[in-house]
């Protein structure tokens, strides 16, 4: 028999670290646990990492354009001090354009060098070498008036995991050099990978692994990390986390919930939905009963691949 969450309140984040609850009808069990995700080699990655930023003139960051928040680690700028940064939001074509507009105008405010992208395609990308030009000039100008006018510069790609950062290298190299794929963890060392010269001086990049910080305090950023897929499924209860996903569409977005499944209602507990969703789409047990978890994997799979639309999890 499948664990389904417990009967409970409307709450679909708790920013204490507590167990959460979603609210649905039928059997009784216990609530998944907080969503945490620190494996070994995420603290050898971190300490790579600070070792090597002595090396880098810069860094570019990548954050999902659908959480720019959430995707950002909080301990970057610790670690990267005064360095140049320069943050792409990746994926723009999964997230709403106005939204991601306002991102991109808010963190430009804060002084950040920004670009919205998707790195699969490249759209936005062309503006990438002169954006590290305008970053990195008085590196370069630094460098010239050294006596090194042709010293290579060196950034550092840093990320959560899943946020793209080998597809944007593939592609500023315009061959399959690192690793790529629809799900975090891929890239597990750092690799150095040359992109040619900007005005005669080299350019170099550091691929790093995706890493998250050791403690996810808040759980509302947490679920959305796992939504995305920066958190691995096989950690986590996926039918809780489908419910979690659930409740936020039915708070705005229930167009695509009734295009993409032809669902006539959904509303109701989510749980509940899940089931609804399963059984229109002939996912069934031995014995008649819905596979909610074959559901559940099906839900998260259409929403992290596009499927039900552009959507954005928080706002700027």
């Amino acid at each position: 028999m499948k664990r389904k969450p417990e009967r409970g309140g409307r709450n679909t984040a708790a920013t204490d670290g507590r167990n959460t609850a979603i609210p649905e009808g039928g059997r009784n069990t216990a609530a998944a646990p907080p969503l945490q995700w620190f494996p070994g080699h995420m603290a050898k990655t971190r300490r790579l990492m600070q070792e090597h930023l002595s090396l880098v003139d810069g860094v570019v960051e990548l954050r999902d354009a659908r959480a720019p928040e959430s995707s950002a680690n909080p301990e970057l700028p610790k670690w990267t001090g005064e360095k140049p940064r320069i943050l792409l939001l990746n994926k723009r074509d999964l997230a709403e354009a106005d939204a991601t507009r306002a991102w991109a105008q808010r963190l430009r405010a804060q002084g950040a060098h920004v670009l919205i992208c998707d790195c699969k395609t490249g759209k936005g990308l062309q503006d990438f070498l002169p954006t590290v030009k305008k970053a990195l000039a008085p590196v370069i100008e630094k460098n010239a008036s050294k006596g090194m006018p042709g010293k290579p510069l060196r950034l550092m790609v840093v990320g959560i995991p899943n946020t793209g950062k080998s597809s944007f290298i593939n592609r500023m190299a315009k061959q399959s050099k690192a690793a790529a794929a629809d799900r975090p963890g891929v890239t597990r060392r750092l690799t150095w990978f040359s992109l040619g010269k900007i005005n005669g001086i080299p350019l170099e990049l550091l691929d790093t692994p995706g890493v998250l910080w050791p403690k996810l305090e808040d759980q509302a950023a947490a679920q959305r990390l796992a939504f995305l897929g920066s958190i691995r499924d096989e950690v986590m209860d996926t039918e809780h986390l489908a419910c979690l996903l659930l409740r936020f569409l039915q708070e705005g977005y229930t167009d695509r919930l009734r295009e993409r499944y032809t669902l006539t209602d959904t509303g109701g507990e989510p749980y509940n939905l899940l089931a609804a969703i399963g059984k229109g789409r002939g996912m069934l047990l031995p014995g008649g009963e819905t596979d909610t978890l074959r559901a559940a994997n099906a839900l998260l799979d259409d929403f992290r691949g596009g499927k039900l639309g552009s959507i954005t999890l928080e706002r700027a």
